[in-house]
């Protein structure tokens, strides 16, 4: 079965600078252990670099990463305890689900009996009982999504990164998906961090939240108290053009 997370691991970004062609992106952020974490602002403004930072697929100039007290800056993205979920959830076409979830366990699909009955778990925890034997291409988008996340799950890592997971998906089934992830968090206790475009998945979520802006975190806290009206005027600068559709 999927062993339960039992708590997440804490994140800090110490002065870590990512030079992005001429952007020189500056990130100092420490998030809790087994919190949610939503990271909102502008096209270009570093949501998925500070997400590909901390999983090991960018390397900062300078600066350190670490994860659970533990400097993680020159790790490889296998040796971190992290796991991530894309936009366009990396499914292979000629798979069918179990087979797409048991990649996350092994990537030779060599599984053992215990390999296998991770996956029919984790197959189950996202709601997709029934449905192993389908390829991608019979699946909804919120299918394929939880196809990824019970990839995800069967790492078995305390710390879940989704970069805008959700972001093809229409209103109902986003929510929906939110859900899940809210059931999950409850479930494992692992740190998630997640990239939006939608502000009002932070509240759905009762999550922290991260303004990014020109390569910088340039303000944080409850994302109840950053949206509110009482938030910062540069957030609430960017959420009156976001409405506006400028």
């Amino acid at each position: 079965m999927v062993k339960p997370v039992l708590n997440g691991m804490s994140i800090r970004l110490d002065a870590v600078r990512f030079d992005y062609g001429e952007m020189a992106m500056h990130f100092d952020a420490s998030i809790e252990a087994s919190s949610i974490t939503a990271i909102i602002g502008p096209s270009g403004s570093g949501k998925s670099t500070l997400l590909n930072l901390i999983a090991g697929f960018e390397k900062p100039a300078s600066g350190a990463i670490q994860i659970d007290d533990v400097d993680v800056t020159d790790l490889p993205p296998s040796l971190r305890p992290v796991s991530m979920a894309f936009q366009d959830n990396n499914l292979f076409a000629h798979l069918d689900v179990t087979s797409n979830v048991g990649l996350g366990r092994k990537p030779d699909l060599k599984l053992d009996p215990a390999d296998i009955k991770s996956v029919q778990t984790a197959i189950q925890k996202v709601g997709l009982a029934g449905k192993e034997a389908r390829k991608p291409d019979a699946l909804s988008g919120g299918e394929r999504q939880r196809v990824a996340i019970a990839r995800a799950l069967v790492r078995n890592r305390p710390v879940l990164l989704l970069d805008e997971a959700f972001a093809s998906l229409g209103p109902a089934l986003r929510h929906e998906m939110l859900g899940l992830v809210a059931d999950l968090h409850r479930e494992t206790g692992m740190t998630i961090i997640m990239v939006t475009h939608h502000p009002d998945d932070a509240l759905r979520l009762s999550s922290a939240l991260l303004f990014l802006e020109n390569g910088r975190i340039v303000a944080s806290g409850p994302a109840k108290d950053l949206l509110s009206d009482r938030g910062p005027a540069l957030l609430r600068n960017y959420l009156g053009s976001k409405e506006s559709g400028l």
